[in-house]
């Protein structure tokens, strides 16, 4: 965690451009300018994205149009106010919001002169890695404790035509809500608006109401999409959810696991 103390002590100091460096941002050239970090390319096997419900990742999916759908009513919403940083999150486990956040990544990533990261914050239980097919070594929280720069946990993870980036998790973590509200998270966060700034940045969060996690981490969001699941969210989770999300705008309600004979449903379960 070193690396990242000093960074949060740098950052209060006003010196940004050293903190940059101990976080893992890119490269100082000439005229101030700044080169872009290099990361680790992965190819995704389409086989295992299918069977793991990634289905966005080809133009003309049948299953894959409901989030080409949402991803185009987020972009709106997003655009209107400039904002970059996305959280999905769901009422309790089991409504399929990893499965939402990667599809909704793998749509955006698909558009011209559009670009995704997807960022996995679930840290009691990450998942992102295991549903796109990534290796589970390094990830977020190796850069939240010192192990890695930013630079080295970061992969551009490519299907067919098309690649996003990722910065996924490997184990779950203990003290999950401690490092949530954290000034390492705070730096990171930073560090991932600054090399990503032309980047649509999609944090697949924790079930909003199994702890603290998302409130903590709510107010550095822009705004949030929530997923709730048929069988899986009652009406006394929304609306306890409702009570959380007064302050940051919410762009969309995906109502996950309905039938898909319904034309309005988004999700795909």
């Amino acid at each position: 965690m070193d690396s990242i103390k000093q960074a949060v002590e740098l950052a209060r100091s006003g010196d940004s451009l050293v903190q940059q460096e101990l976080i893992g941002g890119s490269t100082p050239i000439a005229g101030g300018q700044r080169e872009p970090v290099s990361v680790r390319e992965v190819r995704l096997d389409a086989d295992h994205l299918e069977a793991n419900r990634i289905v966005a990742f080809a133009t003309g999916s049948e299953s894959g149009r409901y989030y080409d759908m949402l991803r185009t009513q987020v972009l709106q919403e997003m655009d209107k106010k400039n904002w970059q940083f996305l959280a999905v999150t769901s009422p309790t486990a089991g409504c399929g919001k990893t499965v939402t956040a990667c599809n909704l990544a793998m749509s955006i990533a698909r558009l011209p002169e559009r670009s995704a990261l997807i960022v996995d914050l679930d840290l009691r239980k990450p998942m992102v890695a295991n549903y796109l097919g990534l290796p589970r070594s390094g990830g977020v929280l190796s850069v939240l404790d010192g192990q890695v720069p930013i630079s080295s946990a970061v992969i551009r993870a490519g299907v067919g035509p098309n690649s996003l980036f990722s910065l996924p998790g490997s184990a779950p973590a203990s003290g999950s809500s401690e490092w949530m509200a954290s000034q390492t998270m705070t730096a990171l966060l930073q560090a991932i608006k600054r090399e990503f700034r032309s980047h649509t940045v999609i944090f697949d969060l924790p079930p909003m109401l199994l702890g603290d996690d998302v409130i903590s981490i709510l107010p550095r969001m822009d705004a949030v999409l929530l997923v709730t699941g048929v069988g899986s969210s009652s009406v006394a989770d929304i609306k306890e959810c409702q009570k959380h999300l007064e302050r940051v705008p919410v762009v969309r309600v995906v109502v996950n696991k309905a039938s898909e004979k319904i034309d309005t449903y988004y999700g795909y379960y």
